[in-house]
């Protein structure tokens, strides 16, 4: 694999993360806002959100899983080598953080909060301030936006980490 087939790849791996990050941008600032503004009732709009959460979770396997494949992998298959902690090992374990944060997401966070709503016997809105479930529930959606907002970071450094990967083999 030449350097111009190694820049194609990498174009397309800062393709996908920064696609995921701009869904996830509008997820986070468009959609969100406007269901809860429109729709009759928090609890719906929590259960639109939370369908589309669970989606843009599954796309971010994908999003950070084929950028690692092609931009890692077709290094590894070329033996391209650093000396050192460089750009491409730095790269790589900043993709495999953001997979274990999909991971986390994934199978903890988005699960725990489906857990919590089901356990809910009223609507959301209607729970006093001090329900031990409400309580649950806003601490579980708080990690679920950070852990989104460090993914959207981890992808557009991602994204334009790939500038700086290795083209050519040491010698």
């Amino acid at each position: 694999m030449n350097d111009k087939a190694l820049s194609r790849v990498d174009t397309v791996s800062a393709g996908l993360l920064v696609l995921w990050a701009g869904a996830a941008l509008g997820f986070a600032f468009l959609l969100a806002p406007v269901a809860f503004k429109v729709l009759p009732s928090r609890d719906l709009a929590g259960q639109v959100i939370g369908a589309t959460l669970r989606r843009l979770d599954f796309a971010s396997w994908f999003a950070f899983g084929i950028p690692l494949a092609l931009s890692y992998g077709a290094r590894w298959l070329e033996e391209v080598k650093e000396e050192g902690i460089g750009p491409l090992r730095l790269w790589s374990a900043a993709a495999m953080v953001s997979l274990l944060i999909c991971l986390a997401s994934s199978t903890i966070i988005t699960p725990k909060i489906q857990e919590i709503r089901a356990r809910m016997k009223a609507p959301i809105e209607s729970l006093a301030p001090g329900d031990p479930d409400l309580l649950a529930h806003h601490k579980a959606h708080g990690v679920s936006r950070q852990l989104l907002a460090l993914r959207v970071l981890l992808a557009l450094a991602l994204a334009a980490g790939t500038a700086t990967l290795p083209k050519t083999k040491a010698a």
